[in-house]
């Protein structure tokens, strides 16, 4: 396998120029780097990245760990992350908690070993509830970052890439109330995690500053027949007018649960759901959604980590991105 000294010798240039112009330094002119990358194609160069690593003490790997691989929404982050790691030189590796407190823990044990320079992870359900933070602030003492996204331990001193959950329930009960809706009901089978409690938090808070209105709140357990609990929504307060759902199941259910009742979606009853644009395409109406732009806080979350991982040794502050979401109105609202 062809080396960067044996392409600097038939060059007749520098190791360092040689190395510089595969990265697109700045310091190279562009007829240096175009020659070097054509003789690096024509002889098939690839990066000893072992023997990088082992200069650089850099192993250009990302550990991922998401609660769901089935989720869309979190398949769509992982998406996001990988592409830009990509596009930043960096492989991942990525590990599934399934929600767990106890995997998540042997996740971050497993690849702190020198597998990886750092962590782009959303926090167990598990962990959640257990309100269990030691672990991630371990992994950091370590020296190795972690960036959280979408559910994090606001206790941890990290960088996190996060969504306005609170404004973007409470703009959406909003215009549910603009349109004159009277009983706007809150769907939600998140209501463990951090996610959801803010959304609740944004329903009510919209709700409640209107004084002639009256929260109606659903939370439905993982144990729970979804169908059912909505089925069973609609047959105690017929006077429901407008639903709210954080997530994506609660939305599609509570339209197909409208009609089935024989109520017309949106002229009785209007509907807005956390939901990207397929899930929407599932449901006749077509839902009204709140979109949450996964694929950016995918790359969000790995141009944080880059960053830190690249200026190891320089003391930053923590930073919080919020990536902003959009209201997509659609068939189910007026």
């Amino acid at each position: 396998m062809v080396t960067l000294k044996q392409l600097a010798k038939e060059l007749n240039v520098s190791i360092s120029t040689v190395s510089k112009a595969l990265n697109n330094s700045e310091e190279i002119g562009e007829d240096t780097v175009r020659r070097v990358k054509e003789l690096a194609k024509l002889y098939n160069y690839r990066p000893n990245k072992v023997a990088l690593s082992l200069k650089n003490n850099k192993t250009r790997t990302i550990g991922v760990i998401i609660p769901n691989i089935l989720n869309r929404f979190l398949a769509k982050v992982l998406f996001g992350i990988e592409s830009e790691a990509t596009k930043r030189g960096y492989n991942i590796i990525t590990c599934i908690s399934n929600e767990s407190l106890q995997k998540e823990k042997e996740s971050l044990q497993l690849l702190a070993n020198g597998s990886v320079d750092g962590f782009i992870l959303s926090v167990a359900k598990e962990s959640q509830i257990n309100n269990e933070v030691e672990h991630f602030k371990r992994t950091i003492k370590q020296g190795l970052p972690i960036v959280m996204f979408d559910r994090v331990a606001h206790d941890v001193l990290c960088d996190k890439v996060i969504v306005d959950d609170f404004d973007a329930t409470y703009n959406a009960t909003k215009s549910l109330i603009d349109e004159g809706r009277k009983h706007i009901a809150f769907v939600s089978n998140i209501n463990d995690i951090s996610v959801g409690k803010l959304r609740e938090r944004g329903y009510n808070k919209a709700i409640l500053e209107n004084g002639n209105l009256e929260p109606l709140v659903l939370k439905i357990k993982n144990k729970d027949d979804h169908q059912k609990k909505i089925k069973s929504l609609f047959k105690k307060n017929k006077t429901i007018d407008a639903i709210v759902a954080a997530d994506s199941s609660s939305g599609i259910i509570a339209i197909n649960t409208a009609v089935s009742f024989g109520l017309k979606v949106p002229k009785d009853i209007s509907v807005i759901g956390f939901a990207s644009k397929s899930d929407s395409n599932h449901t006749l109406p077509k839902l009204t959604t709140i979109r949450q732009h996964a694929k950016a806080i995918g790359a969000h979350a790995a141009e944080l980590l880059i960053k830190r991982i690249e200026n190891d040794g320089l003391e930053e502050d923590v930073k919080t991105k919020i990536v902003k979401t959009s209201l997509v109105k659609n068939e189910s609202t007026l």
